[in-house]
């Protein structure tokens, strides 16, 4: 495809750039399940937190971001169904819901769905939009999965954000800088910046 043959409507996401079809629809919700198991399978234990630092969170942001809300929220509800119906594909291999990280499993949910609708108002087109709209998706995941850390542990709200959150940050700046570069340079490719 040339970039001169890419015309989108306003409010496009980089998966409009592939023609539109069903199966493409559910190719990119099956996909994007399938790369969030995958990322989430390379995982770092934390000492003294319950939750690891994993590749899932750059993978939930960057497929909602990617395919917007719709297709974002479908990827990432497969990917919470098939693992609570114990396909081990949650962070390390686990599965079921309970766990203390399968909170931030739903914030991820979420979050894919928020950063997609970001997506759809050019929040992907330029760098600094692009780090807005991933530490957005991250502040949702945090929204979520902190509080469910807190009820599922019985940490008190300090204890769940030093185990739940501060030991995170460093990793998820990483991640939003890697999108910052992969997004507006995936768009400036096709020719198509906002």
């Amino acid at each position: 495809m040339s970039t001169a043959s890419v015309s989108l409507r306003p409010g496009a996401v980089l998966a409009d750039l592939l023609p539109a079809s069903r199966v493409r629809d559910i190719a990119l919700v099956v996909g994007g399940a399938a790369l969030t198991g995958l990322a989430a399978q390379v995982a770092v234990p934390v000492p003294g937190s319950p939750v690891p630092v994993t590749g899932q969170t750059f993978a939930a942001l960057l497929v909602g971001t990617a395919f917007g809300a719709r297709r974002g929220f479908l990827s990432l509800a497969l990917y919470a169904l098939v693992g609570m119906a114990g396909v081990p594909w949650f962070a390390g291999g686990t599965s079921g819901a309970g766990g203390a990280s399968f909170g931030y499993v739903l914030g991820m949910l979420l979050a894919a769905t928020v950063v997609g609708a970001l997506a759809r108002r050019g929040g992907d087109r330029s760098v600094l939009r692009t780090a807005g709209s991933m530490a957005v998706g991250s502040a949702v995941i945090y929204a979520v999965g902190v509080p469910y850390l807190m009820a599922v542990t019985g940490m008190s709200l300090g204890a769940a954000v030093a185990a739940g959150l501060v030991p995170f940050l460093i990793g998820d700046a990483v991640k939003a800088a890697l999108a910052m570069g992969a997004l507006p340079a995936a768009w400036k490719l096709v020719g198509r910046r906002g």
